[in-house]
């Protein structure tokens, strides 16, 4: 069976990760594109100088994306071998996380977002790391830091900054008042420097004119797509599966396990608060809440008991992924 053969640990698997994104994509590199970008989407901080050199080639915007899609499963991969979150060793969350990306088929071009995911799971990475680690300063700000980078891609990263303030809570008893201030200030530190050049070239009205922009500017590709409506149904259900079967095992699992999951639902949550209250956040924003998505759908697929169901749950997400490579 197709996902018998997937979850399991061998390496060979990760074969899969180019070999879907390839597929998912086959459709965009016959006929490349570039990303409809509203006021400000294309001219962020570190995004705008990239986007200026690839905007005449779409074909390359197309490559750039599925290229980077494949660094951000393996990184999906880093994550879950490192700290080893789901009990049973498995290769599935990486080449999930593509098949969910795969049906994101509006995106399948280069867009900000995927710069600003790079650095949210550097981020994931290193807040992981301070589980029960005596004054983790250095980490601490380096997540601030990395948020902070990536918010310089992609403005709307900015909401996920109190879920790894949370974050701090969850894993470290003994987080201390410098700890919140040191990833305030690490955050920060990416933006001064930003703001600090552009007012030294006669460029902060601009700067600050995107930044609204990127925030305030009205954007909704949900309403006239069903397609992607019916996809993100699907996807809602299996997450309320998988947070049933993840309530279901919470005191079974081992304490750092419930504390990663926990940081996951934070950053899951407000993702969700960031369509909410950033109104030019838009269906790109779902490539980060896919991240913790992927890792409470794989934990659900992993633990079911029922063989048949559990293929046949995967078996229908990934039919509706290819549906959608005809549809979307």
């Amino acid at each position: 069976m197709l996902l018998k053969t997937l979850k399991s640990n061998n390496l060979r698997n990760l074969i899969f990760i180019p070999l879907a994104v390839m597929a998912f994509w086959f459709e965009k590199f016959l006929a490349p594109y570039n990303y409809g970008f509203m006021p400000g989407e294309a001219e962020n901080v570190l995004f705008a100088p990239i986007f200026r050199l690839t905007a005449e080639n779409p074909l390359l915007n197309v490559i750039l994306s599925a290229v980077l899609t494949i660094i951000l499963a393996l990184m999906v991969e880093m994550i879950i071998a490192r700290y080893q979150f789901i009990r049973i060793r498995t290769r599935l969350p990486a080449i999930l996380f593509v098949i969910i990306i795969g049906g994101f088929t509006g995106l399948h071009t280069l867009q900000p977002v995927y710069f600003a995911a790079i650095f949210l799971l550097l981020a994931i990475y290193r807040l992981f790391g301070i589980f029960e680690q005596q004054k983790a300063y250095t980490t601490v700000f380096d997540v601030g830091f990395l948020l902070g980078v990536g918010s310089l891609f992609y403005v709307s990263l900015i909401v996920f900054l109190p879920a790894f303030i949370a974050g701090l809570l969850v894993l470290n008893r003994d987080t201390r008042w410098r700890e919140f201030i040191l990833i305030v200030i690490g955050f920060a530190l990416p933006l001064v420097f930003a703001v600090s050049y552009f007012f030294y070239t006669d460029r902060l009205y601009p700067l600050l004119t995107v930044f609204e922009q990127s925030i305030t500017e009205p954007v909704s590709h949900f309403r006239s797509n069903v397609p992607l409506q019916i996809y993100l149904g699907v996807l809602m259900v299996f997450t309320a599966m998988g947070s049933i079967v993840m309530a279901q095992q919470y005191d079974t699992k081992k304490v750092s396990s419930r504390k990663y999951f926990t940081v996951f639902f934070f950053v899951f949550l407000f993702s969700l608060g960031g369509f909410v209250f950033i109104p030019a956040a838009s269906h790109e924003m779902l490539i980060l809440t896919a991240i913790p998505v992927t890792y409470l759908i794989s934990n659900l697929l992993v633990f079911m008991k029922s063989r048949f169901w559990s293929e046949f749950f995967f078996l229908l997400l990934l039919g509706i992924v290819i549906a959608l490579q005809f549809v979307g």
